[in-house]
């Protein structure tokens, strides 16, 4: 049955048609073993009375070599309809044509949010003295910035016409060396900006956590990044104006009432439950995630820094192999939950895969559709695991005493300790 949406609520079916992509390289062999360990998960919690009928979708280089397209209309077509989707690591297909299938995939549905959320298992080698401080999720804006795609290459017509637009209509003349430039625009609207701090206020109130930080390079690119920060401290003051406090607005009060009165209003602010929205340099913000990483709960940010921030913060608690994520529009409820690693060309048929970062996806994708139960069961089965040194090859010649499973023994014992 399909997953459907009243007003602001997705409504969910006993057993819900579920599309999955399985994915190039190592996906054929992660995403069988995430299933059976979701489909057990589901079973203990809810004994039968729900179940996920598994649906294959076609991308990437098994929809290539079946149909001759690397994403074909109707794998499209399926996660319209069913809404809630979760794949596997694809290939990016080589030549000038779709520039990353992901992405394709996120433009096409407007998955506006990538969600990721970064925490400690405790067990789980880190290069971090206290990784247990890292508890951070993270909103990346996922349709603007430069992965819109828009570029030019040097030395084409298409780039001579720009660069005369450039040059003539608008005056500039820093363009350096023009012969052997290639040059890309970086959109970024209010629109794109707002709907994706609304999200991370709504996520920080639900909840209940203390700050949304708003990382930037408002500083050189004025416009574009500084309009991030400007647009998203107006929107957290004009929709949330009795349940957030922002930065601007104690920078305000600093410069009429005094610092002192400033602090006594955000100590009552934080007393009573209101969100601190904050904002930080991109560069500093990652110098502070190493140095004091307990100051940050939500961070909502513009495409590319979000692609930097959430594979350093992926390091610090051990590594991209246990870094979920999921790509979601909050508006009309549609979601894709992906591995977030790649291929991993270099270990196929190895028995070395390590499956964590699909099911820690997948755990998102009951947590979204509300089968919290059987999330609750996986996630603390990985705890159990982890604490005990058990790992896959990526984890286990990391940790202390770390005792090495395949990726089938590591999944099994997934299913055992639930």
């Amino acid at each position: 049955m399909q997953i459907t949406k009243q007003g602001d609520q997705l409504i969910i079916p006993d057993h819900p048609v579920i599309p999955f992509i399985e994915g190039d390289g190592i996906g054929k062999e992660i995403t069988p073993h995430v299933q059976q360990i979701v489909n057990s998960a589901v079973e203990r919690s809810y004994a039968g009375k729900r179940t996920i009928a598994w649906q294959e979708v076609l991308a990437g280089e098994k929809a290539f070599n079946k149909v001759g397209s690397w994403l074909p209309a109707e794998t499209m077509d399926a996660f319209r309809t069913f809404r809630v989707g979760i794949k596997g690591p694809l290939t990016t297909p080589i030549g000038e044509g779709i520039r990353s299938l992901n992405v394709a995939l996120r433009q096409e549905l407007d998955l506006y949010v990538c969600l990721r959320p970064v925490r400690w298992f405790k067990g789980v080698a880190t290069p971090l003295l206290h990784p247990e401080k890292v508890h951070v999720t993270i909103f990346r804006e996922n349709t603007e910035d430069i992965y819109a795609g828009i570029e030019w290459a040097a030395g084409t017509p298409e780039l001579k016409k720009v660069l005369k637009f450039l040059q003539e209509e608008m005056g500039v003349a820093k363009i350096r060396f023009p012969e052997t430039t290639s040059i890309g625009v970086k959109p970024v609207s209010v629109e794109g900006t707002e709907r994706l701090v609304r999200a991370a206020i709504t996520y920080a109130l639900k909840h209940r956590l203390p700050s949304v930080t708003l990382v930037h390079k408002g500083n050189i690119m004025k416009f574009t990044e500084g309009g991030f920060k400007k647009w998203g401290y107006a929107l957290a003051e004009r929709e949330f104006p009795d349940r957030t406090f922002t930065e601007h607005q104690f920078r305000q009060i600093e410069t009429e009432r005094g610092l002192q009165r400033a602090v006594e209003e955000y100590n009552v602010a934080v007393a009573s439950g209101k969100v601190f929205i904050k904002d930080v340099i991109a560069d500093a913000f990652l110098q502070n995630t190493l140095l004091k990483p307990e100051e940050y709960s939500v961070i909502a940010t513009l495409n590319l820094n979000g692609d930097y921030i959430s594979d350093q913060l992926a390091a610090m608690v051990g590594g991209i192999g246990i870094a979920p994520g999921a790509n979601i529009n909050y508006d009309t409820g549609h979601a894709i939950f992906e591995a977030t690693h790649g291929t991993a060309p270099d270990i196929v048929g190895k028995g070395k895969a390590n499956p964590c970062s699909m099911l820690l996806s997948a755990v998102m994708m009951l947590e979204y559709i509300g089968w919290n139960e059987a999330g609750r069961l996986i996630t603390m089965s990985l705890e159990r695991l982890f604490e005990s040194g058990y790992g896959t090859s990526d984890l286990a010649r990391f940790m202390e005493k770390g005792k090495e499973l395949t990726t089938s023994e590591f999944s099994q014992k997934v299913i055992e300790f639930l």
